[in-house]
């Protein structure tokens, strides 16, 4: 009887361990189905807009995929005028199909990322080929919008909001 006890509790020490592994499996397929760029040589550039910084990595000889922030474009920028702000200097170079781009954005709120990104693909797509500047800067691509919120002062309600008056 002792050794049917012992089996019995390996079976279900085995069933656990059994269960544990295609759990693991099913990450590595997601990590796999996840884009990751790859290659020696990039151009970096930097975009910025109001409080969102974007750090572009611009990849040569590539298949024209955009990753931000290790998500597909698709994923990460969900509106259509976002997704159609980053890939026009793309399209107004030609290179829809030739290049990769690997974005790292932070701060903001998702269009200040897709303006910072684009500014970045722009100065990026510049350092590739001096050509591109005299199209892009007449589209309004390269122009930087520096507009913050300005800060609070003391003796006001907000930075220009004065405290209430009143007469009497």
């Amino acid at each position: 009887m002792e050794t049917t006890e012992t089996t019995e509790v390996k079976k279900p020490v085995k069933k656990t361990a059994a269960k544990k592994a295609p759990a693991k499996k099913k990450v590595v397929e997601e990590a796999a189905e996840t884009p990751t760029l790859s290659g020696g040589s990039y151009i970096y550039a930097l975009g910025r807009r109001k409080t969102a910084i974007a750090k572009v990595y611009l990849i040569k000889n590539g298949k024209g995929t955009i990753i931000v922030n290790g998500k597909p474009m698709e994923k990460y920028f969900t509106t259509f005028e976002s997704r159609d702000m980053v890939t026009s200097p793309i399209k107004m170079a030609g290179l829809e199909g030739a290049i990769d781009i690997s974005v790292k954005a932070q701060g903001g709120g998702q269009l200040g990322q897709a303006d910072a990104t684009r500014l970045g693909i722009s100065r990026a797509l510049i350092e590739l080929n001096p050509t591109y500047r005299k199209t892009l800067k007449k589209l309004g691509f390269l122009m930087r919008d520096p507009r913050a919120k300005e800060r609070k002062k003391f003796g006001l309600k907000k930075a220009r909001r004065a405290p209430q008056w009143s007469k009497r």
